[in-house]
């Protein structure tokens, strides 16, 4: 779990949400410069590196207690939030209407709204933090990777929300949800079979 690549695609299927978020952004600010880009993907980076050590904290505090079970916990929670992902972003009304008729709701307008828009996009990572303090990972080396890959998704969400239809939101979140259950799925089977040999 403490692998670069595992954090890596952690850090891409957390940022889904702030990548759609941001495309949305863009959409409603047609004229983005990449300095006003990074400074909304740098919110949305930093609210996303920092929420998951609340969760890690509750994580580690009950790994003592909940060692036998812990890899079913991160296997619940990741595969939870990766299918709520799933079933939000499959709903039946098209994001590209959601953001028509309630711009400031999916984009944010100003500092104030750009903070809430980063908090909400953030809420599922201090779940996972929850599962990464059971995992015992080093949790300074995860909200680095996560910030970072954070910021560089909705830096080009902005960027793309300029040119291209918030729909493709949509489907970053379909896939980013995959990801985290396909983690899950293999902190479980890793546990399951090192405990069987």
């Amino acid at each position: 779990m403490t692998g670069i690549f595992t954090l890596g695609v952690l850090g891409l299927s957390l940022s889904v949400d702030a990548f759609a978020a941001a495309v949305g952004k863009g959409a409603s600010v047609k004229h983005a410069r990449w300095n006003d880009a990074l400074r909304i993907g740098a919110v949305f980076g930093f609210f996303e590196a920092i929420t998951p050590v609340v969760g890690w904290v509750l994580g580690l505090a009950l790994s003592t207690w909940i060692a036998a079970v812990d890899h079913w916990i991160a296997f619940v929670l990741l595969c939870g939030i990766g299918g709520n992902m799933i079933r939000l972003a499959m709903k039946d009304e098209p994001v590209e209407e959601a953001v028509a008729a309630q711009p400031n709701k999916v984009s944010g307008r100003g500092v104030w709204g750009l903070i809430g828009t980063a908090l909400a996009t953030s809420i599922d990572a201090t779940a996972v933090g929850v599962s990464l303090g059971v995992m015992q990972v080093n949790i300074l080396s995860a909200c680095l990777v996560i910030g970072a890959v954070t910021t560089i998704m909705a830096t080009a969400g902005v960027m793309l929300g300029r040119h291209a239809s918030v729909w493709i939101g949509r489907y970053a979140e379909i896939c980013g949800g995959i990801a985290l259950m396909l983690i899950g799925c293999s902190i479980l089977y890793t546990h399951l079979t090192s405990a069987a040999g």
